[in-house]
């Protein structure tokens, strides 16, 4: 299958090489060619998992964005929530009739790039799903090379417009075969992201170790039992609101990866997650990505949906507030929520039908 990686974090390096190897032709695109560095000429990548250490071709490099979408059945696109209307408007001149987005995960990004598309004229008629989580445990060791501690194994995945449903899962099951499990809609997809769960109380329970020492392994030293029982109740919050939208089982409670193997990356993820030593890390907590994503764009998210659907989310509530308290910034405000999509005053019916048929 053709495939189109945007973006160049380690997701979509870890994409780019998955894909290739698994015999689909890939075109890698970041907007940055320098930031390629010598890999834009060479086209190679090494690819660092528990089977060994070995180089990949990659068929295209490029940072030419037509280029790298024109043909491509499936878009996968692992970039942070807060880019996603920036390459929207970049996607805008260049998608055709049948194409698949795929945002691992998403924050609602498919709904926030379908209105981005059609508000910058793009009329074809494509679908845009998320899921739960990005489907790789990775990190780059250097420019030319990712580590993969671990595969995701099961994705929970909704489509925008929901009337796509069928078609695109089928494209994506192609890209990630065996994992895909649908869900009723993007909403449902977006109200499955592990990353506002797992990662405000990490990144904000341990504000003081993260600012006091050079480096700091949140998943480790920073994953201590009161923070897991701030999880386990932020996480009952996420699936109340799911359950009083009429979403249905199974929630993948977030307990499930730390406690048994059937969560979204399977058997002993966090253990192999801790044992990799690639999360202990210089941390900024003004600019991390727990706080710019998963607090701004999650967490704000998720505190506006429960507030629009009824459902007190006080524990989501309070550490939005004290995010925005530790870092200067009103997250209600400035973060993404239904009520700055212009979604607030919707009513449920209206909801389903956007979500069922699109713009």
């Amino acid at each position: 299958m053709e495939i189109a990686v945007l973006g160049g974090g380690n997701g979509s390096h870890a994409a780019a090489v998955d894909f290739t190897e698994a015999g689909h032709r890939v075109r890698f695109w970041r907007r940055d060619r320098k930031a390629f560095g010598a890999v834009c000429e060479t086209r190679r990548l090494k690819l660092r998992d528990s089977k060994s250490t070995r180089e990949v071709v990659l068929a295209v490099v490029t940072d030419d964005l037509g280029e790298a979408v024109s043909g491509a059945e499936l878009i996968v696109a692992p970039v942070p929530a807060f880019a996603q209307e920036d390459l929207a408007r970049r996607l805008a001149p260049h998608l055709v009739d049948g194409q698949v987005i795929y945002l691992p995960p998403g924050t609602f990004g498919s709904y926030v790039m379908a209105k981005v598309l059609r508000d910058d004229g793009c009329v074809a008629d494509i679908a845009i799903a998320e899921t739960g989580t990005l489907p790789w445990l990775t990190r780059m060791r250097g420019i030319d090379e990712v580590a993969i501690t671990t595969r995701a194994t099961r994705l929970p995945t909704g489509v925008f417009p929901a009337r796509h449903n069928r078609c695109a899962l089928a494209i994506i099951n192609e890209a990630f075969p065996g994992a895909i499990e649908p869900v009723e809609d993007a909403l449902s997809g977006a109200l499955m992201n592990a990353g506002p769960i797992i990662h405000p109380p990490l990144i904000l329970m341990n504000a003081g170790p993260i600012e006091h020492f050079d480096r700091w392994d949140i998943h480790k030293e920073g994953t201590q039992a009161s923070i897991r029982r701030v999880h386990d109740a932020l996480d009952a919050e996420r699936i109340a609101v799911r359950e009083t939208l009429g979403y249905g089982a199974p929630h993948f409670p977030l307990s499930d990866h730390y406690n048994t193997s059937d969560w979204m990356y399977g058997n002993l993820a966090h253990d192999k997650l801790v044992d990799s030593g690639d999360w202990h890390e210089h941390l900024d907590l003004m600019s991390h990505r727990y706080m710019t994503e998963d607090v701004a764009m999650g967490l704000a998210f998720l505190v506006s949906v429960g507030e629009w659907a009824g459902t007190p989310v006080p524990v989501a509530a309070g550490l939005l507030a004290i995010a925005g308290a530790a870092t200067g910034n009103d997250f209600r405000r400035t973060g993404r929520t239904l009520e700055g999509l212009g979604l607030g005053g919707a009513t449920r019916e209206a909801m389903r039908a956007l979500l069922q048929e699109g713009l």
